[in-house]
């Protein structure tokens, strides 16, 4: 793990800059963060919306729903660890050409515990390609509704899972967002020719062409992640070490190796120097970050950003869930939640230690973002 100052560059919380490296957000839009980033957690939908909030200057939830639904530019599906993220469209089918196939057979074995047989998943995959392809866009709720209607069976996970199938064999992705939902789609109907390359999903990456993918990952792992280490990229990503290893020997004239066995892009270097001869003094920006934020998933070890002391209130026992984080100076000083009712929305702040009113007041600032970002109005 690299240092505070580092990780709020390399994560967007920052960005550095000739005149100014304490630059407060990026423009650009929701989908130049995603760009950087490669791939945003997002099983929790209002948690990765306010992790491109943290990142982005002036962007609302509206402007994330309209790349998702008007422009087709983001989409999210089951890709890295085989748990939804947010992509960028272009970027989709080399990591669904990565990720799928090591789905697989926890898939099948998920649904084999639920009763399903592999002649059951291949029905229920082709009934929810066909219902996209011939209906457009459709939530979690009609399509549960058809599968039952043909006698598939859809009690309890069973109907998450068969998604799953259809996203990991490259039929569905969740696009659009309808009527306040986020809706599966067609993906080849969904994204056409807005990807370039032609779209490869639905087909597997193999030789040349998937050794080009994980050179490709590694380099953009590191754009959005580096310093860090093979490790960090293996866990990231959900791919086996080796692979990790291969997609970073592959762009190793583009590396530079750095103390403690990180490594990071080469044209950063000098930037990396500058982050070291920086005073400690220096303050950074605070920010509320949400659960499942790419700073605490990005790479094996947290510190200095999470203090180990603070690791348990922020990732609870069993490391399954990832809470809502408020940064102090880069590092990790409180929890927070989040209640939303109708046009109001309401912050609470769990703070590890007393906040100095200088603190306070910034995280206050960012509290007001949030409702902002929300279209909503701060409870008082």
């Amino acid at each position: 793990m690299t240092n505070s100052l580092a990780i709020y560059q390399r994560q967007l919380l920052m960005r550095r800059s000739v005149a100014q490296l304490l630059d407060r957000r990026i423009a650009g839009g929701p989908v130049a963060a995603v760009r950087v980033l490669l791939a945003v957690q997002a099983q929790d939908r209002s948690a990765w919306r306010l992790a491109l909030r943290a990142r982005v200057d002036g962007i609302t939830a509206a402007d994330v729903n309209r790349a998702l639904t008007e422009d087709r530019t983001l989409i999210v599906a089951w890709l890295n660890r085989g748990t939804l993220h947010l992509v960028c469209s272009e970027d989709y089918p080399w990591l669904w050409g990565l990720t799928a196939p090591t789905q697989g057979v926890s898939n099948l074995r998920r649904l084999a515990q639920m009763g399903l047989s592999p002649d059951d998943v291949d029905r229920g995959v082709g009934l929810i390609a066909r219902a996209l392809a011939t209906e457009g866009p459709l939530g979690r709720p009609h399509l549960r509704d058809r599968l039952a209607a043909e006698g598939i069976r859809t009690e309890g996970q069973a109907t998450i899972h068969l998604l799953f199938a259809a996203v990991r064999r490259g039929v569905a992705v969740l696009g659009p967002v309808v009527d306040g939902e986020h809706a599966f789609a067609h993906a080849r109907e969904w994204l056409g020719g807005r990807v370039t390359p032609p779209p490869l999903i639905g087909e597997r990456l193999i030789g040349e062409r998937r050794e080009v993918a994980l050179a490709e990952l590694a380099r953009r792992y590191l754009r959005g992640h580096g310093p860090a280490t093979d490790r960090d990229l293996a866990r990231w990503s959900g791919l086996p070490l080796r692979d990790a290893r291969f997609g970073l020997r592959a762009i190793a004239g583009e590396l530079v190796e750095l103390e403690g066995g990180l490594i990071d892009l080469a044209d950063r270097r000098p930037s990396a120097f500058e982050l070291e001869a920086r005073s400690v003094s220096e303050t950074l920006p605070p920010r509320l970050l949400p659960a499942f934020d790419p700073c605490l998933l990005g790479w094996t070890e947290r510190e200095p950003f999470l203090r180990r002391v603070d690791e348990t209130r922020a990732i609870p026992a069993g490391g399954g869930m990832f809470r809502p984080v408020a940064t102090v100076n880069g590092v990790v000083a409180a929890t927070w939640g989040i209640r939303r009712q109708g046009d109001r929305v309401a912050v609470r702040l769990d703070p590890f230690e007393p906040l100095d009113s200088e603190a306070a007041a910034a995280i206050a600032a960012e509290v007001a973002d949030v409702a902002r970002f929300e279209g909503r109005r701060l409870a008082r």
